[in-house]
């Protein structure tokens, strides 16, 4: 052992005991779109409840379940404004968000309808996930709940107002994320039921395995942050040699019993803050610590203590495998639910780069495949090219989508970056301009209400984007209403 390590180590450990008692903070699922604190503000939290089907492929299965959705109509043009759809992603729907959906509602005179993703939230449909039961869980049977949903609501607007039952809105689909890329897939799946969509930082290429994802975000935190998470790293590897519980205990992490789901938990608290637009709170006390021969680890956990978990909701418990093997339908059981959608579908194996990793080489793709077969049984594996096979991946051969990405999020790795005139891509270039960054601001810890751009350290480089994602609405709301008017 080097005389630095041991020095931070004997430091890092005479300090352990006085956090034995920290509080864990809310869920904060290891999902890729979640980023709103509990402060998050809502256009409406009213809950309605349509009847979805359980199997959109099978001709005699015709079970039911309740799924759950919020409408919000104060800026509807009655009775032809348009209405735009905003697809609730991997985790529970608690209401419609005040972020940028609602300026451009205001704008287009529009109304706004948010389905949440079956088997999320409170739209179970079966009281155990255990794994047989989870086999209605696909972005396939989420994008035809869209579809479904889509033509209920159209109906009922028609029997609010008045109007025959061929009378239809122009609809607009919007997703962040996974969500983005249910947006973007939809209109290729189904392009007759929206006039376009809005795919923010849409994962529309799944992928085996990712080390993309950490090279982005060390080329984020700059070489001097990023040499500090490569030696905090190694100083934690090493600790959980010598005292495992201690160093496990100062982050508030001592349930987790497998070394490298710990070691996960430490790489996502550095995504963290990369993706969700706030560099410097990871970057700043840790080149801060390094350069003043400080205790790298005790920077860093307390970076994790007070702003991953204090702040933005982060909790061990979601990388426990005791919580991930539950099979209880709980407020927390998103956590198993994407881990099904990953070990299926999409995969995003964030493993660790070959060279230079801020990330333990115990996260490999056997670590994945591990976890897959531990959580699901044997047989669950990510049919990674089938999902691309099937949505053409960032080859998506569709029109009128709007991508778009923030310069510093890592899962615009697997997002479509290249711009045509009927797939426009725009890049949102700024310090602190990570994931749904055109949609939810910067930084997204608390949100920020309206969207407002102006803590983006770039606030023009966000309207620039904004604008194009507005003048491509307009242009395509236009021609749909064209088109409408002409079926009448």
């Amino acid at each position: 052992m080097s005389s630095e390590l041991g020095f931070a180590l004997l430091t890092t450990f005479t300090v352990l005991l006085s956090y034995l008692s920290f509080s864990n903070g809310l869920l904060q699922p290891r999902r890729i779109s979640h980023g709103l604190s509990k402060s998050s503000k809502y256009l409406t939290r009213d809950e309605l409840w349509f009847t979805q089907t359980l199997d959109h492929y099978s001709l005699s299965d015709h079970r039911k379940f309740r799924q759950r959705y919020y409408e919000y109509l104060d800026h509807l043009r009655v009775p032809d404004g348009p209405i735009f759809l905003m697809i609730c992603g991997e985790g529970p729907c608690n209401g419609i968000t005040n972020n940028y959906i609602s300026v451009l509602a205001k704008k287009f005179d529009a109304g706004i309808v948010s389905l949440e993703h079956r088997y999320y939230g409170k739209s179970s449909p079966f009281k155990s996930l255990a794994t047989k039961n989870l086999k209605y869980l696909s972005s396939k049977q989420a994008l035809s709940d869209l579809a479904t949903f889509r033509q209920y609501y159209q109906d009922s607007l028609n029997v609010k107002f008045n109007r025959s039952s061929n009378v239809e809105n122009p609809w607009f689909f919007f997703g962040v994320s996974y969500s983005g890329a249910l947006s973007a897939w939809f209109r290729l799946k189904f392009p007759h039921l929206t006039c376009g969509s809005l795919a923010s930082s849409a994962v529309v290429r799944a992928v085996y395995e990712f080390p993309e994802f950490d090279q982005q975000i060390a080329e984020s935190a700059g070489p001097e942050c990023e040499t500090a998470l490569q030696e905090t790293n190694k100083l934690l590897e090493l600790g959980l040699k010598v005292n495992n519980r201690a160093v496990k205990a100062l982050f508030n992490a001592t349930e987790l019993d497998v070394d490298a789901d710990f070691l996960y938990l430490i790489a996502d608290a550095g995504v963290m803050a990369i993706q969700y637009g706030n560099p410097d709170k990871l970057c700043v006390p840790l080149v801060e610590a390094q350069k003043n021969g400080g205790d790298l680890v005790e920077a860093y956990a307390k970076y994790v203590r007070e702003f991953c978990m204090g702040v933005f909701g982060l909790s061990s418990k979601t990388y426990s495998r005791k919580h991930l093997l539950d099979t209880a339908v709980t407020l927390e059981s998103a956590d198993r639910l994407w881990w099904f959608q990953v070990c299926t579908e999409v995969a995003y194996f964030q493993v660790a780069p070959a060279n230079d990793s801020i990330r333990s080489h115990q996260i490999n793709t056997e670590y994945h495949l591990d976890l897959c077969k531990s959580l699901f049984g044997k047989g669950v594996y990510p049919e990674v090219d089938a999902t691309n096979l099937y949505y053409g991946s960032d080859k998506i051969a569709a029109t009128k989508i709007i991508f778009t990405n923030g310069s510093q999020d890592p899962w615009r790795h697997a997002s479509k970056q290249t711009s045509s005139p009927e797939l426009p891509s725009y890049i949102v270039t700024c310090h602190n301009c990570g994931h749904g960054s055109d949609l939810r601001g910067c930084p997204q810890s608390p949100m920020v209400i309206g969207g407002d751009s102006k803590n983006c350290s770039s606030p023009d480089a966000v309207n620039k984007v904004r604008q194009h994602i507005v003048d491509h609405m307009d242009l395509w709301l236009s021609e749909c209403r064209g088109g409408i008017r002409s079926s009448m």
